[in-house]
């Protein structure tokens, strides 16, 4: 404490000069518009400065993130798809279908209504159709609904009108896909036999049954299930892989013999 005192006794001169300057500056600001408003813009200049740096580093390590994420994604697409053109699609080639898949990107999302659609940056012009498959590198997303030349948009899987054939993986039980409106990261599972041995974990994808998406694509996990009141088939609740608040690349399936099975089962139809 002496030492402070000593230190403003020494420089007491000096210190009553800048107090003296202070005083003086901050009359001067607030009494002149000009000099005021050259001050704050200063100061805004430099705390925009402050955050815009503070912005991309937030950016640049978000990037870093986002480009991990790619370089997975890339690995399980490599696995799936042996062969590619120079665009943006890619052949996927099962033992039952062919499948084209196209980049693209959400724009809008919604995921607290009932009723939630997903818009993307891909149209007609780009080769997308209604009823094509919607997916991500985590799993499955929605079904194409409408289209217009640029943008098309997903009826999610968070939608009451949604179903979507699935299955345990590694067996041939399989049910419909449909949600309940309670919570955007959970779906369910319905009319599984209650013969099935199920695991709270067991994986969940995409059944065999549907001409819009391959078979096993992902979907979710097993988080809980119960027998319904008819106490014959299983009401399984599905925790799904995509984070659906925080998605952002798509990948939009189109099965090109889908038309030629359409037209086959409505011959069947019209038969009986």
């Amino acid at each position: 404490m002496q030492q402070i005192i000593n230190f403003i006794i020494k420089y007491k001169t000096s210190l009553l000069y800048l107090l003296l300057l202070l005083i003086s500056l901050a009359f001067t600001i607030d009494s002149h518009s000009y000099h005021r408003s050259k001050f704050f813009n200063s100061s805004n200049r430099i705390s925009g400065s402050i955050y815009n740096t503070a912005d991309g580093i937030t950016r640049y390590f978000n990037l870093n993130e986002e480009n991990k994420k790619l370089v997975e994604e890339n690995k399980k697409l490599r696995s799936l798809l042996f062969n590619s053109n120079i665009e943006d699609t890619v052949l996927i080639d099962t033992t039952k279908f062919d499948f084209t898949t196209i980049a693209g990107r959400i724009i809008k999302n919604s995921y607290a209504s009932l009723n939630n659609y997903i818009t993307i940056n891909r149209g007609t012009n780009h080769g997308i159709k209604q009823d094509m498959g919607v997916i991500t590198a985590q799993g499955i997303l929605g079904i194409v609904e409408h289209t217009t030349k640029n943008y098309a948009s997903v009826q999610s899987i968070l939608n009451t009108k949604s179903n979507i054939n699935a299955k345990i993986k590694n067996t041939n039980y399989f049910g419909s896909l449909v949600w309940d409106g309670r919570s955007y990261n959970q779906v369910k599972l319905e009319d599984i036999p209650r013969l099935v041995p199920l695991l709270v974990g067991d994986t969940i994808v995409t059944g065999a049954m549907s001409s819009i998406f391959p078979e096993n694509i992902p979907i979710g996990t097993i988080k809980k299930y119960d027998l319904n009141v008819s106490k014959s088939f299983y009401s399984i609740d599905v925790e799904l892989f995509n984070d659906m608040s925080n998605v952002k690349n798509v990948y939009i399936i189109y099965n090109k013999n889908r038309p030629e099975i359409l037209e086959l089962e409505t011959k069947i139809a019209n038969d009986q």
